[in-house]
């Protein structure tokens, strides 16, 4: 049985804590928080590296390769290092000894932090994402920043951080006085029963167009918005249905993707503190008057010196800029976090810069560090973005449906005699993962193209393929009736090449997972994980497991069975299921 406090010091870990010990005993005035070790971007030149050495050097104006050398002689890494080497302009490259390795191995057998470690600084971490908005179904749009939220949340999660999810929808605003009258002149109770989120959306458009050529009805739309913000008691009714049938719709898809939130506060919750709130920021000098409206200038700031954060229309009217200075309030108060995450597309980059900056002028003591993590655009084959055929948004339930049949139709061909309640449920599996996956493999700053055909492969780097090569994992087990419990005493042997590659790219997974964090990238992770079923292919058609001598069947087997679990692990951060049979 595995321990669940298990915490096992990984070798990474160890190697960069004797560098930074022999780097204080060499330069006791040294910073050694920015000695770091990484992985060695080129195996043949050893396992990890570090390239802090030719920084410290410079600041001192010492000969970074003599530096390197005088540090890398006061290093004490004879058990697990077999060579440190001084390279190029002062790098030290670490080559782990086999015996470091195997014994990597045999603890990670025994441990549930599965080459990683628990945070020793764990923080306090609000990560907003998704925010759709009511009465409107949720679009393609919408996915990426709930996939990339949910991935940051998990990863922060593994390693040991507090984290709050925290679902910002879209639940006030202007909108609403033209859904209300809308639903006062023209609703169909039988469509809304049907399907409340397509006929709100008719209401709005319906009573979106009358008001582009009717002033009255626009006249009409304000009145309804100034009764439900004066607390009118049918119109607040009307808009909490509106939220209750929008937020089944949610729980619906974020059901289907796995995807939970630990707080769903919408805009409207926020509505009570924006007045106190600006009037707060004009008694402290923050916001002044300009053209009538009231807003927060940035005039030592470059970047936003041009871009003002308007913070009250000149009609008295608050925003976007507004609601988001109260949420940050809010959270601060409330969690006290070390951190706030924000997900959204990159067309919010400025407003992000703004709110930051402003909040940094009303709050310059709050130590919160706040991120912007934003994302490209999702483009269709014609390289324009992604619609259907008629040029409309697509939704996001009719997309995973569509992933769900596209993966029935590939699963039916190749496991025709499966009962259908298990080929849907391995399509629903399939096709959800190749989603996601899709969504988080490219560099999340990039448009990328979306491609079935391409995302539901089983070869390349794709969601099937690396569910695939677990469930190819774990039918070695039942091929040879291996007993997994028993793998934790075993002794572990590397001669083979593959053995090793493969050793020594398991033991990366910890390094992967804080590089994820780190800048918010799960395509890191995504990468390792192809590149990990690689080497286990190269590794199983050259070392048979089921046929080879006792001892090395079962150290074989050991590497199977870690290779397996870091592979459910790391899809399981992705936010993806696998199968134990495909």
């Amino acid at each position: 049985m595995r321990d669940p406090d298990s915490n096992v010091v990984q070798p990474y870990t160890q190697i960069q804590l004797d560098l930074q010990r022999a780097v204080k005993e060499q330069l006791p005035d040294a910073d050694v928080s920015s000695v770091l070790v990484r992985v060695c971007p080129d195996p043949k030149f050893g396992d990890y590296q570090s390239n802090a050495i030719m920084s410290l050097a410079k600041g001192r104006k010492m000969n970074p390769r003599q530096l390197a050398g005088e540090i890398s002689a006061r290093l004490r890494l004879d058990q697990l290092c077999r060579k440190v080497e001084v390279a190029g302009a002062g790098f030290l490259n670490f080559h782990l000894g086999t015996s470091a390795l195997a014994g990597a191995l045999q603890s990670a057998a025994g441990a549930d932090a599965l080459f990683f470690e628990k945070s020793a600084r764990p923080q306090t971490v609000v990560v907003d994402f998704s925010s759709p908005n009511v009465a409107k179904p949720m679009h393609v749009g919408h996915i990426r920043s709930t996939i990339l939220g949910d991935c940051i949340s998990r990863t922060l999660r593994l390693l040991g951080h507090s984290v709050i999810s925290d679902n910002h929808i879209g639940d006030w605003g202007t909108q609403f006085g033209k859904l209300l009258v809308g639903w006062k002149l023209h609703l169909d109770g039988n469509a809304l029963r049907q399907d409340p989120i397509a006929e709100m959306e008719r209401l709005y458009k319906l009573i979106n167009a009358q008001t582009e050529s009717d002033p009255s009805v626009l006249e009409a739309a304000r009145r309804e918005l100034v009764r439900l913000q004066q607390g009118d008691p049918e119109n607040l009714r009307i808009w909490r249905e509106m939220i209750s049938l929008s937020q089944v719709q949610f729980d619906a898809i974020y059901g289907r993707l796995g995807v939970r939130f630990d707080c769903t506060l919408g805009e409207s919750f926020y509505n009570p503190q924006l007045e106190p709130l600006v009037n707060d920021l004009v008694q402290k000098g923050i916001a002044r008057e300009s053209e009538g409206a009231l807003a927060v200038f940035f005039e030592d700031h470059p970047q936003l010196k041009a871009h003002p954060a308007l913070v009250r229309k000149s009609d008295g009217g608050f925003n976007y800029a507004t609601t988001d200075l109260a949420t940050l309030q809010h959270r601060l108060q409330t969690w006290n976090p070390d951190q706030i995450v924000y997900v959204t597309d990159g067309r919010q980059q400025l407003h992000f810069q703004q709110v930051f900056a402003a909040f940094r002028k009303w709050f310059p003591h709050a130590g919160a560090r706040l991120s912007h993590v934003w994302f490209g655009s999702i483009l269709g084959e014609d390289g324009r973005p992604f619609k259907t055929r008629s040029g409309e948004t697509v939704k996001l339930s009719d997309l995973l449906d569509e992933a769900e049949e596209r993966a029935l139709k590939v699963v039916t061909e190749k496991s025709p005699t499966l009962p259908e309640a298990e080929r849907r449920n391995i399509a629903r599996v399939i096709g959800i993962g190749a989603v996601k996956y899709a969504d988080l493999l490219p560099n999340r700053q990039s448009d990328y193209v979306f491609s079935w055909d391409k995302m539901l492969a089983l070869n390349g780097n794709t969601a099937p393929y690396l569910q695939y090569a677990y469930a190819r994992i774990r039918s070695i087990f039942r091929k040879g009736d291996l007993d997994e419990q028993s793998l934790g005493s075993v002794k572990v042997l590397l001669e083979a090449s593959e053995e090793i590659a493969l050793a020594r790219h398991l033991l990366n997974f910890g390094m992967i997972l804080e590089a994820v964090i780190e800048d918010f990238r799960p395509n890191y992770l995504c990468n390792y994980l192809y590149e990990l079923a690689g080497r286990f292919t190269a590794f199983y058609e050259n070392c048979p497991v089921l046929k080879s001598e006792a001892g090395v069947r079962e150290s074989r087997a050991l590497l199977c069975h870690l290779t397996a679990r870091v592979l459910r692990q790391g899809l399981e951060v992705l936010g993806i299921e696998v199968l134990e049979q495909m």
